[in-house]
C-alpha cells in the first residue's frame, strides 16, 4: 500500500472537536468504549470461525491487554480479534460514525446471531481523543495475504495512514495521553475505571505496567499449566520433629511431607468475569453463588432477603438479578442501586426509563441487549419499548411476590417486615403493580399473626365466622341516615389499626378483652398506603384503634346519658378551660377504665400528612383532629365526679383524666407533662392524709 495522507470525511471541520468534548459527559468512558470494541473484534473473529470461513489456531486465547505506561504518558488497549484492512480502516475510523458493527451484521444476518455484538454507533473509537492528543492504530486483519496498517491522527481533522509492522491477527490502539488526563496511565486509576464499566465484559481483559519488574509465584509440581514460564525448580525435604508417643518414649515423627515445587512467573489474572451469573440459567445457580455474586458487585455484607432470577428470550432479550436487601427502618438508606448493562457493557445506574422508580429500592443488574441506546450508548431513546421492558420487570416482581405468598407463606412472612415499604410504596407508583399485588399484601395484626386483605373482609362476605378470634374484627358500617331514601351509601367494613403499640396499649388491651383484632400500621408510609387501598375500594375503610369507640366495648344494656353527659360536660370544660372539648358519656364494659380520648380519622390523618410534607410552613393545627372524651358511667371516679362536682378536688381530678387519656393517645405537650408530673404528686399527698 502506498502512504496515503487525507482528512477524515466529516460534514464540518468544526464536528470533530465537539466530538471529542461532548460525545460523553464522562471522559473515562473511552476505556469501555475501546475495550468493548475489541471484545467486538474478537466476537466478529469467533463467529467466522463457526461460519467455517476461518480457522481458529488451536491455542488461541480471545484477550484485551490494557498496558499502560506512565513514564511515556501513553497507553495500549489490544486485542487479537479479526483485525483490519487499509479499506477498512478507510471505512470504519476514516468516515466518522459508519458502524462497523451494523455492517458486520448486515452482512452476516443469515448466518450469525447479532446479540452479541456490542457496537451500535462507530463513535466509540473517538472517545479516545477525549484524553489523548493522538491516537495511532496498528492493525493486521484476519484476511489471508493482509497488510498491517498504520493509522495515526493528532486530534486535528487529518490522519496519516501507512502500511504498518504489526505481524499477529488483531488491533493494537495507542493512546498519547494530554496533560490534563495522565491519571489514566496509573495502574490503580485504570483497574478502577475498568472494574466500574467492564467487570462482566464477554472477554478476558488484562491489566499491565509497562517495564514492571516481573513477578513469580510458587506451585506445586502437579499443578503446572502448559502456559506456565518456570524459573526455579524447588525440592523440599520433608520435615521430622522429636515427640513423645502413647509409651511416653520420644521418636522423630514427621510433620512436614517433601515437596517439589515450581517457581514461575506469575499468571495474568482477568479483571473481569466473561460469564456473569446472570448469564446462567437460574436452576444452574447454588444460594453461595446468588450471596457472593451479591457481595462482590455490591460491596453489601448484608445478606439480602431473597432475589429474582430474570431469564427472557422473547419478545426481547433480558437477562438480570433483582436482591431484596433489609429496609426495614425509616433510619436506614432506602435508595438500592440497579446496574443497566448492554451486551455485559457497563451502562448506568438506576436508569429510571427502564428500572420503574419503586424498584430502585432494590439492589441488582439487568442486562438487555435490545435497549435503544443514544449515541454514546450512557442513555436511551424515547421508545415504547422501553416501556414494554419496565413493564416486564415489574410483572416478573409481582409474579415472584405473589408465588411467594402463595407457596412459601412461612417465609413470605418472615420477609415481611422487612420488604413491606417497598410493596407499598411501590402500590403507591405503579398502579398495575398495585393490582397484582393487591391480594398478597400482608397484615401484622396485635397478636403477632399476618392477614391478606381478602382474609380481613371474610367477616363481611361469610358473617358466620365472624366470632373467630384470629381474624381482625372488620365491622359494618352503615353510613347512611335511617330517614334516608332507599339510596343508601354502600355498607363498609371497618378495619382497626395501630400505629403505635405502646402509645395505644390502652386501647389494645380494650379490643383484646372483647375478642377484637386491629392490624399495626406503624411506617411513615402507611398513611398514604390505606388512603390509597381507600380510594380503589369503596367497600371498607380503616380507623385507628382509637378513632371511635365501637359497640363491641359498650354495655348492651341501653340507658339514657343525657343529663349526666350536660353536667359532666360543664365539668370537664370549665376545669380544662376548654369549650370546644366534646364529652361523651358511655357505659363501658371494662370498670377500670375511666376515661378514653378518641381522634377524628380524617382530622388526624390530615394533621399526618402536614407534619410528613411540612406543607409551606402552614401550622399543622390548623387541621387537628377533633377530639372526643369518653367517660365511663361505670368507673367509680366518674361517678364520684358527677356526685361530688362542688368538691375542691374535681378539678384536678378532671385535669387528670383528661392527660390519662391523652397519654394512651399522644405524648403530652413538655408544658402539660410538666403539669402531669406535679398533679400527679399533689394526688399521691393527698391519700397521705
Amino acid at each position: 500500500m502506498s502512504n496515503k495522507h487525507g482528512s477524515l470525511s466529516i460534514d464540518s471541520e468544526n464536528l470533530f472537536p465537539i466530538i471529542k468534548k461532548w460525545l460523553y459527559s464522562d471522559h473515562d468512558i473511552f476505556y469501555r468504549e475501546l475495550i468493548s470494541n475489541g471484545c467486538d473484534a474478537i466476537t466478529k473473529l469467533k463467529k467466522l470461525d463457526m461460519m467455517g470461513e476461518y480457522t481458529l489456531p488451536a491455542d488461541y486465547k480471545a484477550k484485551i491487554q490494557v498496558i499502560v505506561n506512565p513514564e511515556e504518558k501513553t497507553l495500549k488497549i489490544i486485542d487479537n480479534g479479526l483485525g483490519m484492512t487499509a479499506d477498512e480502516v478507510e471505512e470504519y475510523i476514516n468516515q466518522i460514525a459508519f458502524s462497523g458493527a451494523t455492517d458486520f451484521i448486515e452482512k452476516y444476518k443469515d448466518k450469525s446471531n447479532d446479540d452479541q455484538i456490542i457496537g451500535h454507533f462507530g463513535l466509540g473509537f473517538y472517545s479516545a481523543f477525549m484524553v489523548a492528543d493522538e491516537v495511532t492504530i496498528d492493525t493486521l486483519s484476519y484476511q489471508e495475504g493482509a497488510t498491517a496498517v498504520h493509522w495515526s491522527c493528532d486530534g486535528g481533522t487529518e490522519f496519516d495512514m501507512t502500511d504498518g509492522t504489526k505481524d499477529t491477527i488483531g488491533t493494537e490502539i495507542t493512546l498519547y495521553l494530554n496533560e490534563d488526563c495522565l491519571e489514566f496511565a496509573n495502574e490503580y486509576r485504570a483497574r478502577e475505571v475498568i472494574e466500574k464499566y467492564c467487570s462482566f465484559m464477554p472477554t478476558e481483559i488484562y491489566l499491565s505496567k509497562a517495564n514492571a519488574p516481573e513477578e513469580y509465584q510458587t506451585i506445586n509440581r502437579d499443578e503446572k499449566l502448559e502456559t506456565d514460564v518456570v524459573v526455579e525448580e524447588i525440592h523440599e525435604d520433608a520435615k521430622m520433629e522429636e515427640k513423645e508417643n502413647e509409651n511416653g518414649e520420644k521418636e522423630m515423627v514427621e510433620v512436614s511431607p517433601a515437596k517439589d515445587q515450581l517457581k514461575i512467573v506469575k499468571r495474568p489474572v482477568p479483571l473481569n468475569d466473561p460469564q456473569p451469573l446472570w448469564t446462567k440459567n437460574p436452576s444452574e445457580c447454588t444460594k453461595e453463588e446468588y450471596l457472593a455474586f451479591y457481595r462482590k458487585v455490591f460491596m453489601d455484607y448484608k445478606e439480602p432477603l431473597f432475589w429474582i432470577h430474570l431469564n427472557m428470550d422473547y419478545p426481547f432479550n433480558l437477562k438480570g438479578i433483582l436482591y431484596f436487601p433489609k429496609i426495614n427502618t425509616e433510619y436506614d438508606s432506602i435508595e438500592g442501586t440497579i446496574k443497566l448493562y448492554n451486551n455485559q457493557v457497563f451502562i448506568a445506574d438506576n436508569i429510571k426509563e427502564v428500572i420503574p422508580e419503586f424498584l430502585m429500592l432494590l439492589k441488582g443488574v439487568i442486562d438487555c441487549p435490545d435497549l435503544p441506546l443514544n449515541v454514546s450508548r450512557s442513555a436511551l431513546q424515547n421508545d415504547g419499548f422501553v416501556k414494554k421492558i419496565s413493564e416486564y420487570i415489574t410483572k416478573k416482581v409481582a409474579d415472584k411476590l405473589s408465588g411467594m405468598c402463595k407457596t412459601e407463606k412461612e417465609d413470605y412472612e418472615k420477609y415481611w417486615d422487612d420488604i413491606s415499604p417497598f410493596i407499598k410504596y411501590g402500590c403507591l407508583k405503579d398502579e398495575k403493580f398495585c393490582d397484582k399485588m393487591n391480594d398478597y399484601i400482608l397484615f401484622k395484626d396485635i397478636n403477632d399473626k399476618y392477614q391478606t386483605l381478602p382474609e380481613l373482609l371474610k367477616p363481611v362476605e361469610e358473617p358466620e365466622n365472624a366470632e373467630s378470634s384470629e381474624t381482625v374484627e372488620a365491622e359494618v358500617v352503615d353510613n347512611a341516615d335511617d330517614t334516608a331514601s332507599e339510596e343508601k351509601e354502600p355498607e363498609k367494613a371497618t378495619i382497626y389499626y395501630v400505629t403505635d403499640k405502646n402509645q395505644q396499649g390502652q386501647y389494645i388491651n380494650l379490643f383484646k378483652e372483647q375478642g377484637m383484632n386491629a392490624v399495626i400500621l406503624d411506617h411513615s408510609i402507611d398513611t398514604s398506603f390505606i388512603t390509597q387501598l381507600e380510594q380503589r375500594n369503596e367497600n371498607y375503610q380503616f380507623m385507628r384503634i382509637d378513632a371511635d369507640l365501637t359497640d363491641s366495648l359498650k354495655d348492651d344494656n341501653a340507658e339514657d346519658f343525657t343529663e349526666s353527659t350536660e353536667a359532666l360536660g360543664e365539668i370537664f370544660k370549665k376545669a380544662l378551660s376548654n369549650d370546644k372539648l366534646t364529652v361523651k358519656v358511655e357505659k363501658l364494659k371494662n370498670e377500670d377504665l375511666a376515661s378514653v380520648i378518641t381522634l377524628s380519622e380524617q382530622g388526624r390523618r390530615m394533621q399526618d400528612m402536614m407534619k410528613m410534607y411540612a406543607m409551606g410552613g402552614m401550622d399543622p393545627n390548623m387541621f387537628a383532629a377533633d377530639q372526643t372524651l369518653t367517660l365511663n358511667a361505670n368507673n367509680a371516679l366518674v361517678k364520684y365526679i358527677l356526685e361530688n362536682k362542688d368538691s375542691e378536688h374535681v378539678p384536678m381530678f378532671c385535669e387528670q383524666l383528661y392527660d390519662l387519656a391523652m397519654l394512651s393517645n399522644q405524648p403530652l405537650s413538655v408544658d402539660a407533662m410538666s403539669k402531669f408530673v406535679k398533679r400527679s404528686n399533689d394526688i399521691m399527698l393527698l391519700l397521705t392524709k
